[in-house]
Formats: structure tokens, C-alpha cells, sequence
């Protein structure tokens, strides 16, 4: 198995970026605007990209303090079962975010893509963090002819 690993930081309160990770409205402002779903434990986000399609997650952990953890239920083979991790924690004026999108079988060319989008989306979310708004599809930036 190997994983996706990211580190962010952002110059908000760690509550502000608890709630961008944590509930569907927050989501929305840097993942995909099509981001639906109940914040809590055992209920299901879902997350749509037009066209390209998207994914369902598993909401595993809601922690307030700093910890939200999903499972991916649908969406790409590579994805199914896969989980995600974010671990927050504040360090001097900083909302520090640990990203960990753990479980995949290999490291396939969709991994590669996977992780360079991960990376521009945490950058939205920190964006949205700091000013109020980010940068979530369909306006997020294209990498690839995947997007």
C-alpha cells in the first residue's frame, strides 16, 4: 500500500479550517461547488466534477480538535476503499494541515495525477482559509488533459 502526503499551512484559526474540511458548504468552497452530504460521523459526503465524476466518502471521524477521516465508498477503482486523513494543529500564527490519502494498492499514473490535485486543491483550501474564497471546481486548475 502506499499513500498520498501533503503539509499545508494557513494563517487562519484552526476552527475556520475545521469547518472547510469538515462540512459540505465548507468543501464547497475549495474541493467542487457540487459537494453534498451531512456532517457527521457514519453519513456520506459526495463529491461531483461534471463530466469527470466524482466521488462518495464515508465520514469516520469529526474531531473539532483537529481530525476528520473518510472512506471512499464510490468513485474510481483506485479509490474505493481508500482513505483520507486530515490532522490539523496550530503552530505559531498557523493552522497546520497533515493530508494523508492512505490505501492505495500502487502507485499507478492516476496516483501521480491524484497527488499533483490533492496539491492544488489543499492550496485552494488554504486560499479560502486566508482571504474567504478558493478556487474549487469547475474553477480549479487544470493540470492535465485528466484536469
Amino acid at each position: 500500500m502506499v499513500d498520498i502526503l501533503h503539509r499545508i499551512g494557513a494563517v487562519a484559526p484552526l476552527d475556520d479550517v475545521y469547518q472547510a474540511i469538515a462540512t459540505p458548504e465548507g468543501l464547497a468552497g475549495w474541493w467542487t461547488t457540487d459537494t453534498t452530504g451531512k456532517s457527521e460521523v457514519g453519513g456520506t459526503l459526495v463529491f461531483r466534477f461534471g463530466d469527470l465524476g466524482g466521488f462518495d466518502m464515508e465520514i469516520l471521524e469529526l474531531d473539532p480538535a483537529g481530525h476528520v477521516r473518510w472512506r471512499v465508498t464510490d468513485g474510481p477503482a483506485e479509490w474505493i476503499g481508500t482513505e483520507i486523513d486530515w490532522r490539523l494543529s496550530r503552530h505559531e500564527d498557523y493552522t497546520i494541515v497533515l493530508f494523508k490519502h492512505e490505501g492505495w494498492r500502487e502507485p499507478v499514473e492516476f496516483m501521480h495525477h491524484c497527488s499533483t490535485k490533492w496539491a492544488t486543491y489543499l492550496m485552494s483550501l488554504k486560499e479560502l482559509a486566508e482571504s474567504g474564497h478558493g478556487r474549487p471546481a469547475p474553477d480549479d486548475v487544470r493540470i492535465s488533459d485528466w484536469h
